[in-house]
């Protein structure tokens, strides 16, 4: 296989550690995104990586910022990973009223695509970290005018972000967007501290990201949902499946990344 370019947010522990090895002992340029400088250094270090990129996703200046450089310091991407996500944090709530959750989980990888979509391969692959946990999406919550606790903002933000994987992929031809959900309560950081358990083997995640990013099997798969759980394609929560639905998250998320 030809050696691609991917970067893979969220990549300085879990799952995406794990797959960003797993790539580069496979031949790939992997370009590695964080948020805790000490942590990128080491995540480097491991790697032998030649790019990496500090940015914290909840501040959608820093998604621009980090869209920009990408742009500057990489000829072409092959692959975008959004494997950066948040269930439970200290201060989940922004200065603006925003959501953490709703901000890292569904705003920011949208932007980011955006934003890199020009410089992407013909036929480049966006694959978005989806969730089994999907709940239908409060418009006001979404936008900051309602609080919600840890599991409704984690599941309507994933679910938010599936839909509009759906939206773009089935109204675009490139790049492909792909929505994931590598698999229930893998020993990621974000399981042990949101659910307090070892978590399922981390390699199971792993497998089927790289799958999603660079196999025959999912080349025409987009605007579609994979179910790990399940190890096949399926109907996400089915708010994704009515247009109207989706069309109103979608043209949401628009507007509040200010980006088509």
């Amino acid at each position: 296989m030809t050696a691609k370019t991917i970067l893979i947010t969220g990549a300085t522990d879990g799952l995406g550690l794990e797959t960003a090895k797993r790539l580069a002992a496979e031949g790939h340029h992997v370009i590695i995104h964080g948020r805790n400088a000490t942590k990128l250094a080491a995540a480097r270090e491991s790697l032998d990586s030649s790019l990496t990129f500090q940015a914290d996703l909840s501040d959608m200046d820093q998604v621009r910022d980090l869209a920009e450089r990408v742009l500057a310091d990489t000829p072409r991407l092959d692959v975008l990973i959004n494997n950066a996500g948040v269930y439970r944090t200290p201060d989940p709530i922004r200065s603006d009223g925003q959501d953490v959750r709703f901000v890292v989980n569904t705003l920011a990888p949208y932007l980011l695509g955006r934003l890199l979509k020009s410089h992407m391969a013909p036929r480049g692959r966006v694959v978005n970290l989806s969730s089994a946990a999907q709940a239908s999406v409060d418009l006001e919550a979404l936008a900051g005018e309602r609080a919600l606790d840890d599991m409704a903002a984690y599941a309507q933000s994933k679910l938010a972000l599936t839909m509009w994987s759906v939206e773009l992929g089935l109204s675009e031809t490139s790049p492909i967007q792909i929505a994931v959900n590598p698999g229930s309560l893998l020993a990621t950081k974000m399981v042990k501290e949101g659910f307090g358990v070892a978590g399922s083997d981390i390699g199971i995640g792993a497998d089927i990201l790289i799958r999603a990013a660079l196999s025959e099997e999912f080349a025409d798969a987009s605007g579609r949902y994979y179910d790990n759980d399940a190890r096949r394609f399926a109907h996400p929560h089915p708010d994704a499946m009515i247009p109207e639905t989706r069309r109103s998250v979608f043209e949401l998320v628009q507007k509040l990344t200010g980006h088509t």
